[in-house]
């Protein structure tokens, strides 16, 4: 990753810019990293991956029904003996 003082991030903000379109910009302050200047499709696919987390006592009780009906396949009781 590279890492720029954030005056030059700031006086070379295009070029900085096309560099993240193919890596992270580590922007530091103080010399420590303090931001990081993505590409959108990065940006995108790390969105994608975010998860909603619920509490078991706020789950709506359909999913609860549901992953109490929840059965491993045939495929995955190789795997029994692990637990």
């Amino acid at each position: 990753m590279l890492k720029v003082p954030a005056a030059e991030a700031q006086r070379n903000f295009g070029l900085y810019q096309d560099k993240a379109l193919t890596q992270p910009i580590a922007i530091t302050r103080n010399g420590r990293p303090r931001t990081v200047l993505i590409s959108i499709k990065e940006y995108e696919r790390l969105k994608r991956r975010d998860r909603q987390v619920v509490r078991t006592e706020d789950a709506p009780q359909e999913i609860v029904d549901a992953i109490l009906a929840a059965r491993p396949s045939e495929e995955n009781k190789r795997f029994d003996h692990e637990v």
